[in-house]
């Protein structure tokens, strides 16, 4: 993917990378301090959790916005192609290459480029991405030629790069280069609040995309079940989720919450799915049963309204039609558990 050069500034937003955690906004503005700055910059995070969004957002904040930016999976390519595809080939330098090549390095020049799932890039390839850090050259397979380029490196994975040093399967050199500054994107579970806002902006956005006209709403619920789950698809699982959630759903309030699309096709679970389940909810039955009736009852409806002032982005005439009450219903128990409530 490239950037228009005619542009007269940088976008004014890169993809979905959206949020309003402490978390998430944390991690936005160390990644936008660095952007500026002309220096290699290392990824990791989780699947689902945006590095390639965020990589995206370095380029159009960096002084290069107007340039290239070059993007290559690491992981999809076997090491025989890998050396190939970042560098160039020479007509003749092996069997089909049957004119010059450049690779994406020299489409990345003066731009960017981000290299995903740098952990599975082979030694030998390693070896020339070091030299084009160190001197800002290479030549292509089967050339002679140095070829100089201007570029700057974003690189990203899930693995742990430092184990792989010791193991012998990635080059300490080549890891110290790149971690000029390494950002480590938060998983959604660590990020409080943005489980719901999240929900919310991909359920309005498929309804539109359905040509419902009514903005759905997700049930108590629905809510807790989301808010309980672990994510280990983060961003990208939540999305699939509200997505199929309000596609499935026949009114505009969404009652059920399907993870796992595959449990719902052959009505059991699979194994190894267990341990993303659900995290223990302290308002569960078992939970409630250990307290006197009436105090539970009351911490109930105080988790009630709570869940329902969240959703509703405290706007305390939607909560009330969210729990199926009146206004000054609403209200009352409003005044009546409001220390509760704020606390």
């Amino acid at each position: 993917m490239k950037s228009q050069t005619d542009r007269t500034g940088p976008p004014a937003s890169v993809g979905e990378a959206l949020g309003q955690s402490e978390a998430f906004l944390g991690f936005q503005e160390r990644l936008t301090r660095v952007a500026k700055i002309n220096r290699p910059v290392l990824l990791i995070g989780e699947r689902g959790t945006g590095k390639e969004l965020a990589a995206a957002r370095l380029h159009f904040l960096s002084n290069r916005w107007q340039e290239p930016l070059i993007a290559l999976n690491c992981s999809a390519l076997t090491p025989s192609l890998m050396e190939s595809e970042l560098f160039g080939h020479e007509k003749g330098a092996f069997t089909g290459a049957e004119q010059r090549r450049t690779g994406r390095f020299e489409a990345a020049d003066k731009g960017t480029l981000f290299l995903d799932e740098i952990g599975t890039i082979p030694m030998e390839v390693q070896e020339k991405i070091l030299r084009v850090v160190e001197y800002g050259s290479f030549e292509r397979v089967g050339g002679t030629a140095c070829i100089e380029v201007d570029v700057r490196i974003i690189a990203a994975t899930n693995a742990d790069l430092s184990a792989l040093v010791i193991e012998g399967r990635f080059k300490q050199d080549l890891l110290d280069r790149l971690s000029f500054e390494v950002l480590l994107l938060p998983a959604l579970r660590e990020r409080e609040g943005d489980i719901v806002f999240l929900s919310n902006h991909f359920a309005v956005r498929m309804a539109f995309e359905l040509g419902r006209e009514e903005v759905p709403q997700f049930s108590y619920g629905a809510i807790t079940a989301l808010e309980n789950y672990s994510w280990p698809g983060n961003v990208r699982e939540l999305k699939n989720v509200v997505e199929r959630a309000v596609y499935r759903s026949d009114s505009s309030l969404i009652t059920d919450i399907v993870f796992d699309p595959f449990n719902s096709s052959h009505g059991q679970d699979r194994p190894g799915k267990e341990e993303h389940r659900v995290k223990k909810d302290k308002f569960s039955t078992e939970y409630l049963m250990n307290k006197p009736f009436n105090e539970a009852i009351q911490e109930l409806k105080i988790r009630l309204l709570v869940q329902a002032l969240k959703q509703s982005k405290y706007n305390q005439r939607k909560a009330a039609r969210i729990l199926g009450l009146t206004y000054n219903q609403f209200r009352g128990l409003y005044r009546k558990f409001y220390d509760d409530i704020k606390a």
